[in-house]
């Protein structure tokens, strides 16, 4: 007899830790065996800390290292609270000393600069060179530099900030929300589809209002946006109306919404419709995959990484997987859970590999929270499968949050946003 759950009861799963084993997502721990693989990981973010650690629990023998350049990450999910004054950079902050300690991986403090797929070798910045027999790379997102006219790394690093690789750039763009006038405006400028957390410009417009609500309320918000619609929408508009009336303005891409050049000394950004100035001027370029993915040629024209979407190996260079923002994975959206399901699924796909059996078929999850104002959550849930055209999202699995959610629905939301939070991350890095 079937057993169907409620969206909300979903995500109570979701938020507590559990779903990932009642969706069947990894299977037991798999025996040890004498041979000892070598699995490299590079990339110690949402997917590849999880794939790491995931492949010594079903299978200790391995010999698994994993290249990070952080000793610290900084999460990007939860950074737009540390810019709504709710959270510290702290709170966000992880590192891999429990992978080191309690699993038995090698982390390497570095990055890859190269990888032979043929030799199957990763030589690092630091001039080391590692042998692998399976090798998981999970490198992120980049951005695309010459993408908007007047935009460079530069810019970003001192006057227009991404801030979408939590850090430094987070910080940045908090310390210019601090000192900015009552009565100031800050520019929010979101690209086109496809692109990591596609919800998070929106929680950030949101979470920006609620700290200049309080501290300088005649201030104003735009959202420049390359494109016609956005994910949750309906839910933002109706929490901004609710929470921020008259704050937030969002212009979409045909009403003069995508931006083609910006100019830092002035402080501006050109349209179509014209030049609009900001105080605040927080731009978020068209990405594409990590800057290692594209160098060892796991890239395809779209600028991301086409795997097989069973077990996220590269379809252009076996031997390698591919996981997280950088992956093309079907309907699946770019976020960190998604990111920490596939690296699970291509660490189960692995240890059978290696036992000479073929992967199991996996099942994936995905859950965005985005936080409107402090007891007001919003969220999208999904359970993912194989098709015979890719990854599929299964029909009637999630969903969102209704529109018609009263304030204690809404409240809870927010309270199972933390919840969300604090398990990922345990799960992955504790």
């Amino acid at each position: 007899m079937s057993h169907k759950i409620s969206r909300r009861d979903f995500n109570k799963l979701l938020a507590s830790g559990v779903a990932g084993s009642a969706l069947g997502i990894f299977g037991a721990r798999t025996p040890a065996y004498a041979a000892q693989n070598r699995v490299v990981v590079i990339g110690g973010g949402f997917g590849g800390a999880a794939a790491a650690k995931y492949l010594k629990k079903l299978d200790a023998s391995l010999s698994v290292t994993l290249v990070e350049p952080k000793a610290t990450f900084y999460t990007c999910p939860f950074s737009n609270w540390v810019l709504g004054g709710m959270r510290t950079m702290q709170d966000i902050a992880h590192n891999y000393a429990m992978l080191r300690t309690r699993y038995g991986i090698n982390v390497i403090a570095d990055s890859a600069s190269r990888i032979d797929a043929v030799k199957r070798t990763i030589t690092l910045k630091s001039g080391k060179v590692l042998n692998y027999d399976r090798l998981i790379v999970s490198p992120g997102i980049d951005f695309k530099w010459n993408a908007i006219e007047g935009y460079s790394e530069a810019l970003a690093g001192t006057k227009m900030p991404h801030a979408y690789q939590a850090g430094p750039q987070t910080i940045l763009l908090h310390k210019q929300l601090l000192a900015m006038k009552n009565g100031g405006k800050v520019l929010i400028c979101p690209p086109g589809n496809p692109f990591r957390c596609p919800p998070g410009p929106y929680e950030r417009a949101s979470l920006i209002a609620h700290y200049l609500k309080s501290k300088k309320p005649k201030s104003k918000i735009i959202i420049l946006d390359a494109k016609e619609k956005f994910s949750k929408q309906g839910l933002f508009k109706k929490g901004w109306e609710t929470l921020y009336p008259g704050m937030i303005e969002w212009r979409s891409g045909p009403t003069g919404g995508k931006i083609t050049k910006v100019d830092g000394r002035a402080m501006s950004v050109t349209t179509d419709f014209g030049v609009e100035k900001g105080d605040v001027i927080n731009i978020i370029p068209p990405q594409q995959a990590g800057k290692i993915a594209f160098e060892a040629g796991l890239t395809d024209a779209s600028g991301w990484c086409p795997v097989n979407p069973s077990t996220f190996e590269s379809t252009l260079h076996p031997g390698i997987h591919v996981i997280g923002d950088a992956c093309i994975a079907g309907a699946m959206p770019k976020s960190g859970f998604a990111a920490s399901s596939q690296g699970k699924v291509a660490a189960a796909s692995i240890v059978r590999l290696f036992q000479g059996k073929e992967p199991a078929p996996p099942s994936l999850v995905n859950t965005c929270y985005s936080l409107i104002g402090t007891d007001y959550g919003i969220s999208v849930a999904g359970v993912y499968s194989l098709s015979p055209t890719g990854i599929i999202e299964v029909p009637g699995s999630g969903g969102l949050t209704p529109m018609d959610a009263d304030a204690d629905h809404l409240r809870q939301e927010a309270m199972f946003a933390v919840g969300w939070y604090k398990n990922i991350s345990q799960d992955i890095w504790g």
